[in-house]
């Protein structure tokens, strides 16, 4: 079975990750086929709104401890990071709306995606923290840059230091889940928002996207690059890797 299953009705592509017994966690096939599945949504014309999901019991529980393979060189430490932040800049940036039906945990770089979609609705029973930072490892997905904009930089810091754990409706008020609906409700609802969006003017509809982000996120390009630099930097750090052991082992 592919690890990320693609559907379009009426102008609504739903990405779905497709790991449900790892708790669709990230090995280098999902980044990939995330990557290209958002590439692929922003290019094609029949597409006019995206709806990204989780399989099963969760949204995406990060990095796959199974599969993990700690860089051991820098190039293939940036050639890692670069296809995170391809996924982020495929959804942040590219033309089309991403609305989020997020039904589980979302945990590090799957919390990252979350706040990727630009209408992110949350399940009751979904949950979401950053670990990087007990493990040594640096955030990506731009997140440097969104979360300080949406909830303020000191909550941001909360957030990305401590590694807290959250629930929807904390999530909720501190504005990162745009809704929160019951897990019954979830995927309808997000669909009925998406359809929504589809039946709009598709070229205003493109610009406003656009103009919004380069308002509320005017670093966002910066960031992507920073968090690049320091991600790498993290994963040759012997810290982080005796850290990375301990956790895998």
């Amino acid at each position: 079975m592919p690890v990320v299953l693609t559907d379009l009705h009426e102008g609504v592509r739903t990405i779905t990750l497709n790991r449900p017994d790892r708790m669709n966690a990230m090995n280098g096939d999902l980044l990939a086929a995330v990557a290209g599945a958002f590439a692929d949504a922003n290019m094609d014309d029949a597409t006019r709104a995206i709806v990204f999901t989780g399989a099963g019991a969760a949204f995406c529980a990060g990095d796959d401890l199974k599969d993990h393979r700690q860089p051991e060189t820098r190039a293939e430490a940036e050639a890692l990071v670069k296809v995170l932040q391809d996924c982020t800049r495929h959804m942040v940036l590219g033309e089309k709306v991403v609305v989020g039906a997020i039904n589980g945990w979302a945990v590090g770089g799957g919390f990252e995606w979350a706040i990727n979609c630009d209408l992110p609705i949350w399940s009751e029973q979904a949950r979401a923290f950053f670990p990087e930072m007990d493990w040594g490892l640096f955030v990506t997905g731009a997140v440097t840059a969104l979360l300080p904009a949406i909830v303020g930089l000191v909550k941001a810091r909360e957030m990305l230091m401590l590694g807290e754990k959250y629930d929807a409706w904390a999530l909720h008020e501190a504005g990162v889940a745009w809704r929160v609906v019951p897990p019954d409700r979830l995927l309808p609802a997000a669909q009925d928002v998406a359809a929504r969006l589809a039946a709009k003017p598709q070229a205003t509809l493109r610009d406003l996207k656009r103009v919004t982000n380069e308002a509320a996120f005017a670093g966002i390009e910066r960031a992507l690059e920073r968090e690049t630099e320091a991600c790498v930097r993290s994963f040759l750090d012997p810290e982080t890797t005796a850290r990375v052991r301990h956790f895998t082992s």
